[in-house]
């Protein structure tokens, strides 16, 4: 069986460089057990145009 898993996470400018620590460590452990690719995206544009921008939908822009 096949299928994809994604999440979504808010996490401060100043906290990445401990993220993708953790991503990396986590990346490596879902492989170990089965996963077959393990991809980090970070979105730095969130404001969109149309719908409800990614932060307010947080509870506000201080969620980046």
């Amino acid at each position: 069986m096949r299928y994809v898993d994604g999440d979504v996470l808010p996490v401060p400018k100043r906290n990445m460089q401990a993220y993708r620590r953790i991503a990396q460590e986590a990346g490596r452990i879902w492989r170990e057990h089965g996963a077959l690719v393990f991809r980090e995206c970070v979105g730095d544009d969130l404001n969109v145009k149309m719908g409800m921008p990614f932060p307010r939908i947080l509870g506000g822009d201080q969620a980046l």
